[in-house]
């Protein structure tokens, strides 16, 4: 068993915060001239050529049963449509407004959690989702006025990501998360390449068959190496500090995204949405301090 390392496991979910962001800005650049189908082709056939090598020379184990697989499959089409939907967000929202909206997640994971895994949620929990859910719709107000319906594009990342972590916890200790990334990404490829084969030749603006240039080529691939290593920071985070020690940092991805979409796009929130963003935040990290608190107390509980 691997031993705790805090430490380690704080800066790697640094690392993810920092890279995330990164690969969403490029994702916000090219998204202009790219289509969507070529964007996710390259995004996850990135991530297969990346990680297929480790499992090979590591010698990891990438057999799934039956059931892993239907599940597997369920979760890479989720994982598409959330990535999807984020990228399409991108195309109109600053990127710290889309990064905060889209962190409503963790109050529906506790939601669905106790609806779908029958798993106990306390009165103060609610509230705290409530609150959280407050001060998304305050980053979501001015942004709806702005640019319409494509605001609440990042609600529909968070439902979707919410989805794929119930999904990812019902086959999590039954396949290495490496080889599950990898697998993911082929999968990917198997569905996003023949739909643009078969549509490619068609009048739907997603499925268009480009040939990028060189730089669009470079932001691709950078696209897909940054996710791939990012959501590795993530995994690689849990295997050396417990998640109550962790969760807390992912909330540095908002900072970091608005830092990165100032320097890129001189993008910043507006008073609204960045008291909505402050709110979001303090909710956020209650509920996971309270998850911390709960778990220390539970093994005391017969």
């Amino acid at each position: 068993m691997t031993p705790d390392r805090p430490l380690l496991g704080i800066l790697l979910m640094l690392g993810f915060c920092i890279l995330a962001p990164l690969g969403d800005a490029l994702a916000k650049v090219i998204g202009q001239t790219v289509p969507m189908g070529i964007l996710l082709l390259v995004r996850f056939g990135m991530q297969a050529l990346l990680l297929w090598p480790v499992i090979l020379l590591g010698r990891r184990s990438w057999q799934m049963s039956k059931r892993v697989m239907r599940l597997a499959w369920l979760r890479t089409a989720l994982h598409m449509i959330g990535i999807g939907a984020m990228f399409t967000a991108l195309q109109y929202l600053p990127l710290a407004d889309a990064v905060a909206i889209a962190f409503v997640m963790p109050f529906l994971m506790l939601i669905l959690g106790h609806y779908v895994l029958d798993e106990e949620i306390g009165a103060r929990r609610i509230i705290a989702c409530g609150v959280g859910f407050i001060g998304t719709l305050l980053v979501i107000q001015p942004a709806f006025e702005t640019v319409g319906w494509p605001a609440l594009l990042p609600l529909v990342v968070a439902i979707v990501f919410s989805l794929f972590m119930l999904v990812t916890r019902q086959i999590a200790k039954e396949i290495d998360p490496i080889s599950l990334q990898a697998v993911n990404g082929v999968m990917a490829v198997v569905i996003v390449l023949p739909a643009l084969l078969l549509l490619g030749g068609s009048n739907i603006a997603a499925f268009e068959i480009i040939m990028p240039d060189l730089r669009e080529t470079v932001m691709l691939v950078g696209i897909g190496a940054l996710g791939t290593f990012a959501h590795l920071l993530m995994t690689w985070s849990l295997r050396f500090a417990p998640s109550a020690t962790v969760a807390p940092m992912q909330y540095l991805e908002i900072p970091f995204a608005t830092i990165v979409g100032y320097l890129i796009f001189s993008e910043l929130p507006d008073t609204l949405a960045s008291v909505g963003i402050a709110i979001t935040i303090g909710a956020g990290l209650y509920i996971v301090m309270r998850e911390r608190a709960m778990s220390r107390v539970a093994p005391a509980v017969p």
